[in-house]
């Protein structure tokens, strides 16, 4: 059994932070939830992201952008849940 150098995969992971990985998650979960083809399921996962991105400490992201989106995805998913059918 071959293992990874933790010191190339420590590297590698030093790069990035939960910001990163929230923003991956998201995308991860929408694209999972397009096959339902519901706005509704769409817009709840964005409102619950949106939640999350403006929950996170700031010293976690280390980058205003991420609470910015939050807060545009928790203005911009009510709109979307409202007009679904």
């Amino acid at each position: 059994m071959n293992a990874v150098p933790l010191q190339l995969l420590d590297t590698f992971l030093l790069d990035y932070h939960i910001g990163h990985v929230l923003v991956l998650t998201f995308v991860l979960v929408m694209l999972g939830s397009l096959p339902l083809r519901s706005r509704k399921i769409l817009s709840l996962n964005a409102v619950l992201f949106g939640v999350i991105f403006v929950a996170v400490p700031f010293s976690m992201t280390d980058d205003i952008v991420y609470r910015a989106f939050g807060f545009v995805l928790i203005v911009v998913a009510p709109i979307l849940y409202t007009t679904a059918e």
